[in-house]
């Protein structure tokens, strides 16, 4: 075979080559774009993952239910302040010496990257309502340099507070709402939920790392 002849056999490789390359590429991002965040459906926490969008309503029954309190405004806050929009949860006490500190810093990592995303709601709720007034959660926020009006503190009935993180936010891993509203509730779990109130992540609120990885699911849920 001849000089040239061996070059355009080269040529025709590496061209080959390149094709099957993109070819590969094309497929890989495809498969990313497929793969979605899970859903939750169960107090474990086991993830879900629906590629095909019109199985979600069949399939994910599980949804936070209808609620109602007051934030450190004394503002009435129920479901209508999260219909269509993202929202975190977490679930805390003013008088907590230990996770709730770290937790609430961590929670602003989380807030302060999202300033100009009006559509994100942050709930926390106080599993010591009868001593988390409105406004000793208005003293709270303030102590802690919180100005963002999205960011709501919550207090109300104990036993509707309870039975809403345990139900409905699956607040305690791996135990759900087996416990009752006379035993009390601590968890550092940060619950990210998505516009159609369905729970689409958990993470460690005592980890700084961990936010870092719910900016990037909330982004995920934000171009959906």
């Amino acid at each position: 075979m001849v000089y040239w002849e061996l070059k355009i056999v080269k040529m025709y490789r590496i061209v080959l080559l390149l094709f099957s390359s993109l070819l590969l590429v094309s497929c890989l991002n495809k498969n990313a774009e497929a793969i979605d965040l899970p859903y939750y459906n169960e107090p474990d926490f086991t993830p879900i993952f629906i590629t095909d969008k019109s199985e979600v309503a069949t399939k994910i029954k599980h949804i936070i239910a209808d609620f109602s309190f007051l934030d450190q405004d004394s503002t009435l806050i129920s479901q209508k302040a999260i219909e269509g929009k993202i929202h975190i949860a977490n679930f805390i006490f003013t008088t907590c010496g230990s996770i709730c500190p770290k937790m609430t810093t961590n929670l602003k990592i989380v807030n302060d990257s999202l300033k100009s995303h009006s559509d994100i709601v942050l709930l926390s709720y106080s599993v010591t309502p009868w001593i988390d007034t409105p406004n000793v959660l208005k003293k709270y926020k303030a102590r802690n340099e919180i100005t963002n009006p999205n960011w709501h503190f919550l207090t109300g009935s104990k036993n509707d507070i309870y039975k809403l993180a345990r139900k409905s936010y699956f607040a305690e891993e791996d135990i759900g709402f087996s416990k009752d509203s006379t035993e009390f509730l601590h968890t550092e779990h940060f619950i990210l939920v998505d516009k159609n109130k369905r729970i689409r992540g958990i993470y460690n609120g005592t980890l700084a790392l961990e936010m870092q990885q719910m900016l990037d699911d909330i982004k995920t849920l934000e171009n959906k």
